[in-house]
Protein backbone atom coordinates (compact mmCIF):
# COMPACT_ATOMS: atom_id res chain seq x y z
CA UNK A 1 0.00 0.00 0.00
CA UNK A 2 1.78 3.11 -0.78
CA UNK A 3 2.38 5.85 1.96
CA UNK A 4 -0.02 9.25 1.94
CA UNK A 5 2.08 12.03 1.04
CA UNK A 6 0.59 14.25 3.54
CA UNK A 7 2.87 17.73 1.86
CA UNK A 8 1.68 16.93 -1.70
CA UNK A 9 -1.94 17.11 -0.33
CA UNK A 10 -0.68 20.09 1.69
CA UNK A 11 0.54 22.05 -1.32
CA UNK A 12 -2.37 21.28 -3.86
CA UNK A 13 -5.01 22.39 -1.71
CA UNK A 14 -2.63 25.74 -0.85
CA UNK A 15 -2.55 26.35 -4.68
CA UNK A 16 -6.48 26.23 -4.75
CA UNK A 17 -7.33 28.66 -1.76
CA UNK A 18 -4.29 30.99 -3.47
CA UNK A 19 -6.25 30.63 -6.81
CA UNK A 20 -9.58 31.50 -4.24
CA UNK A 21 -7.84 34.36 -2.53
CA UNK A 22 -6.18 35.90 -5.43
CA UNK A 23 -10.04 35.99 -7.08
CA UNK A 24 -11.46 38.03 -3.55
CA UNK A 25 -8.90 40.55 -3.28
CA UNK A 26 -6.67 40.62 -6.47
CA UNK A 27 -2.77 41.54 -5.96
CA UNK A 28 -2.90 44.89 -7.31
CA UNK A 29 -5.56 45.76 -4.96
CA UNK A 30 -4.54 44.47 -1.80
CA UNK A 31 -0.75 46.18 -2.33
CA UNK A 32 -2.90 48.99 -2.55
CA UNK A 33 -4.38 48.31 1.16
CA UNK A 34 -1.04 48.07 2.71
CA UNK A 35 0.01 51.86 2.99
CA UNK A 36 -2.41 52.57 5.47
CA UNK A 37 -1.06 49.71 8.03
CA UNK A 38 1.25 50.68 11.05
CA UNK A 39 4.65 49.37 9.91
CA UNK A 40 5.41 45.50 11.22
CA UNK A 41 7.25 44.81 14.16
CA UNK A 42 11.12 43.85 14.00
CA UNK A 43 11.18 39.96 14.82
CA UNK A 44 14.80 39.60 14.54
CA UNK A 45 15.62 42.12 17.04
CA UNK A 46 13.19 40.69 19.39
CA UNK A 47 14.58 37.45 19.42
CA UNK A 48 18.43 37.69 18.84
CA UNK A 49 19.44 38.43 22.34
CA UNK A 50 23.19 37.98 23.49
CA UNK A 51 23.97 34.83 25.82
CA UNK A 52 20.26 33.91 26.24
CA UNK A 53 17.46 31.65 23.64
CA UNK A 54 14.61 33.18 23.06
CA UNK A 55 10.81 31.50 22.68
CA UNK A 56 8.94 32.02 19.86
CA UNK A 57 5.30 30.56 21.09
CA UNK A 58 3.16 28.80 18.86
CA UNK A 59 -0.31 29.02 18.17
CA UNK A 60 -2.08 25.85 16.45
CA UNK A 61 -5.51 23.67 16.73
CA UNK A 62 -4.07 20.74 14.43
CA UNK A 63 -1.52 19.02 12.78
CA UNK A 64 -1.25 16.11 10.38
CA UNK A 65 0.59 14.47 12.18
CA UNK A 66 -1.60 14.61 15.65
CA UNK A 67 -4.87 15.66 14.38
CA UNK A 68 -6.64 17.87 16.73
CA UNK A 69 -4.01 18.86 19.14
CA UNK A 70 -5.99 21.50 21.63
CA UNK A 71 -9.68 20.72 21.30
CA UNK A 72 -10.75 23.90 23.56
CA UNK A 73 -8.95 25.82 21.65
CA UNK A 74 -9.01 29.66 21.74
CA UNK A 75 -6.25 31.55 19.81
CA UNK A 76 -7.19 34.73 22.40
CA UNK A 77 -6.94 33.21 25.20
CA UNK A 78 -3.63 30.93 24.37
CA UNK A 79 -1.77 35.06 22.95
CA UNK A 80 -3.02 36.10 26.47
CA UNK A 81 -1.00 33.64 28.22
CA UNK A 82 2.25 33.82 25.99
CA UNK A 83 2.05 37.81 26.18
CA UNK A 84 1.92 36.86 30.32
CA UNK A 85 4.81 34.46 29.91
CA UNK A 86 6.83 36.98 28.29
CA UNK A 87 7.59 34.95 25.02
CA UNK A 88 10.46 36.75 22.38
CA UNK A 89 7.99 36.50 19.72
CA UNK A 90 5.09 34.59 18.32
CA UNK A 91 3.96 31.85 15.67
CA UNK A 92 0.36 31.53 13.90
CA UNK A 93 -0.49 29.14 12.00
CA UNK A 94 -2.97 30.06 9.43
CA UNK A 95 -3.17 26.51 6.89
CA UNK A 96 -6.82 26.16 7.41
CA UNK A 97 -7.09 22.34 6.27
CA UNK A 98 -4.57 20.69 7.98
CA UNK A 99 -4.10 22.89 11.01
CA UNK A 100 -7.54 24.13 11.32
CA UNK A 101 -5.92 28.22 11.03
CA UNK A 102 -7.08 31.14 10.07
CA UNK A 103 -5.51 34.11 8.34
CA UNK A 104 -7.54 36.39 10.46
CA UNK A 105 -6.00 34.95 13.55
CA UNK A 106 -2.88 37.48 13.07
CA UNK A 107 -4.36 40.34 13.30
CA UNK A 108 -7.04 39.21 16.44
CA UNK A 109 -3.98 37.94 18.10
CA UNK A 110 -1.46 41.60 17.28
CA UNK A 111 -3.92 43.69 19.09
CA UNK A 112 -3.94 41.56 22.44
CA UNK A 113 -0.06 41.39 22.30
CA UNK A 114 3.45 43.92 22.08
CA UNK A 115 5.18 40.74 20.28
CA UNK A 116 6.24 40.57 16.50
CA UNK A 117 3.90 37.59 14.84
CA UNK A 118 5.26 35.14 12.46
CA UNK A 119 2.84 33.91 9.58
CA UNK A 120 3.26 30.31 9.53
CA UNK A 121 2.24 28.26 6.77
CA UNK A 122 3.22 26.83 3.29
CA UNK A 123 3.99 30.06 0.90
CA UNK A 124 4.68 29.25 -2.59
CA UNK A 125 3.28 32.50 -4.59
CA UNK A 126 4.40 36.38 -3.88
CA UNK A 127 0.61 37.09 -3.33
CA UNK A 128 0.86 35.28 0.08
CA UNK A 129 3.23 37.74 1.00
CA UNK A 130 1.71 40.63 0.22
CA UNK A 131 -1.55 39.14 2.07
CA UNK A 132 0.16 38.09 5.22
CA UNK A 133 1.52 41.89 5.05
CA UNK A 134 -2.25 43.30 4.97
CA UNK A 135 -3.24 40.58 8.12
CA UNK A 136 -0.07 41.88 10.25
CA UNK A 137 2.42 39.58 10.15
CA UNK A 138 5.36 41.02 11.11
CA UNK A 139 7.78 37.97 9.14
CA UNK A 140 6.66 35.25 6.81
CA UNK A 141 7.89 31.54 7.14
CA UNK A 142 9.79 30.47 3.42
CA UNK A 143 10.26 26.53 3.18
CA UNK A 144 13.22 26.22 1.44
CA UNK A 145 12.19 22.46 0.20
CA UNK A 146 8.72 23.96 -1.38
CA UNK A 147 10.91 27.21 -3.04
CA UNK A 148 13.41 27.52 -6.26
CA UNK A 149 16.59 29.60 -5.58
CA UNK A 150 14.62 32.55 -7.52
CA UNK A 151 11.56 32.26 -5.64
CA UNK A 152 13.05 32.47 -2.00
CA UNK A 153 15.28 35.53 -3.09
CA UNK A 154 12.03 37.19 -4.94
CA UNK A 155 9.80 36.12 -1.91
CA UNK A 156 12.45 37.42 1.23
CA UNK A 157 13.29 40.67 -1.09
CA UNK A 158 9.18 40.88 -1.28
CA UNK A 159 9.21 40.79 2.30
CA UNK A 160 12.32 43.11 3.31
CA UNK A 161 10.87 45.44 1.45
CA UNK A 162 7.43 45.45 2.96
CA UNK A 163 9.45 45.90 6.69
CA UNK A 164 8.78 42.06 7.19
CA UNK A 165 11.75 39.61 8.28
CA UNK A 166 11.98 35.99 6.33
CA UNK A 167 12.40 32.81 8.18
CA UNK A 168 13.61 30.47 5.98
CA UNK A 169 13.64 27.12 7.07
CA UNK A 170 15.98 23.91 5.96
CA UNK A 171 15.54 20.50 6.90
CA UNK A 172 18.59 18.99 5.15
CA UNK A 173 21.89 20.00 3.92
CA UNK A 174 20.74 20.13 0.33
CA UNK A 175 18.77 22.69 1.40
CA UNK A 176 20.57 24.63 3.53
CA UNK A 177 23.22 25.14 0.71
CA UNK A 178 20.64 26.71 -1.62
CA UNK A 179 19.95 29.28 1.13
CA UNK A 180 23.07 30.16 2.12
CA UNK A 181 23.19 31.62 -1.22
CA UNK A 182 20.68 34.23 -0.65
CA UNK A 183 22.30 37.26 -0.01
CA UNK A 184 21.48 39.35 3.11
CA UNK A 185 19.77 35.95 4.34
CA UNK A 186 20.62 36.71 8.35
CA UNK A 187 17.37 34.28 9.87
CA UNK A 188 17.55 30.32 9.34
CA UNK A 189 14.82 27.52 10.53
CA UNK A 190 16.36 24.23 11.15
CA UNK A 191 13.40 22.01 11.39
CA UNK A 192 13.63 18.57 12.76
CA UNK A 193 10.74 17.57 11.34
CA UNK A 194 11.10 15.58 7.58
CA UNK A 195 8.13 17.25 5.64
CA UNK A 196 7.56 13.98 3.35
CA UNK A 197 7.28 11.26 6.37
CA UNK A 198 6.23 13.85 8.96
CA UNK A 199 8.69 11.77 11.58
CA UNK A 200 11.34 14.04 13.92
CA UNK A 201 15.02 13.81 13.89
CA UNK A 202 16.48 15.64 16.85
CA UNK A 203 20.14 14.98 15.31
CA UNK A 204 18.77 17.38 12.08
CA UNK A 205 20.35 20.39 14.14
CA UNK A 206 23.02 18.72 15.34
CA UNK A 207 23.95 17.86 11.23
CA UNK A 208 22.88 20.99 9.99
CA UNK A 209 24.04 23.70 13.22
CA UNK A 210 28.00 23.64 12.32
CA UNK A 211 27.46 24.18 9.09
CA UNK A 212 25.84 28.16 9.52
CA UNK A 213 28.58 30.81 9.40
CA UNK A 214 28.67 33.07 12.63
CA UNK A 215 26.28 35.82 12.41
CA UNK A 216 23.19 34.38 11.05
CA UNK A 217 19.89 34.05 13.62
CA UNK A 218 19.37 30.26 13.82
CA UNK A 219 15.68 29.55 15.32
CA UNK A 220 15.02 25.30 15.88
CA UNK A 221 11.51 23.64 14.99
CA UNK A 222 10.04 20.67 15.62
CA UNK A 223 10.63 18.45 18.54
CA UNK A 224 11.69 20.19 21.18
CA UNK A 225 9.84 18.91 24.30
CA UNK A 226 11.69 19.64 27.53
CA UNK A 227 14.11 21.84 29.98
CA UNK A 228 16.99 19.28 28.83
CA UNK A 229 16.23 19.91 24.71
CA UNK A 230 16.48 23.64 25.18
CA UNK A 231 19.55 24.00 27.19
CA UNK A 232 20.87 21.70 24.47
CA UNK A 233 20.34 24.29 22.03
CA UNK A 234 21.38 27.09 24.08
CA UNK A 235 24.56 25.81 24.51
CA UNK A 236 25.23 24.58 20.78
CA UNK A 237 24.59 28.58 20.12
CA UNK A 238 20.50 28.25 18.58
CA UNK A 239 19.25 32.43 19.20
CA UNK A 240 15.57 31.10 19.29
CA UNK A 241 13.58 27.97 19.84
CA UNK A 242 9.94 27.73 18.17
CA UNK A 243 7.87 25.48 20.48
CA UNK A 244 3.99 25.17 20.10
CA UNK A 245 2.47 21.20 20.31
CA UNK A 246 3.92 20.78 23.82
CA UNK A 247 2.03 23.94 24.89
CA UNK A 248 -0.59 22.89 22.95
CA UNK A 249 -0.95 19.69 25.04
CA UNK A 250 -0.78 21.45 28.14
CA UNK A 251 -3.47 22.29 30.41
CA UNK A 252 -1.66 25.20 32.07
CA UNK A 253 0.40 26.61 29.26
CA UNK A 254 1.98 29.43 31.62
CA UNK A 255 3.47 26.63 33.64
CA UNK A 256 4.74 24.44 30.83
CA UNK A 257 6.50 27.90 29.05
CA UNK A 258 8.63 28.65 32.64
CA UNK A 259 9.55 24.69 32.91
CA UNK A 260 10.47 23.99 29.67
CA UNK A 261 12.37 27.15 29.45
CA UNK A 262 13.86 27.54 32.61
CA UNK A 263 12.16 31.00 33.38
Amino acid sequence: MKKRDILKEIIARKKEKIILAKQQIPEEELKSRLASLEPPRKFIEAINKPRQISLIAEIKKASPSLGIIRQEFNHIEIAKIYQEANVAALSVLTEEDFFLGNMSYINEVKGLVQVPVLRKDFILDRYQIFESRFYGADAVLLIAKLLTQDELVEFSTIAFELGMDALVEVHEEKELKKVLKLKGLTLIGINNRNLNTLEVDPKTVERLFPLIPKGKTVVVESGIKNSQDVLFLKILGVSAVLIGTVFMESSDIRSKVEEIMGW
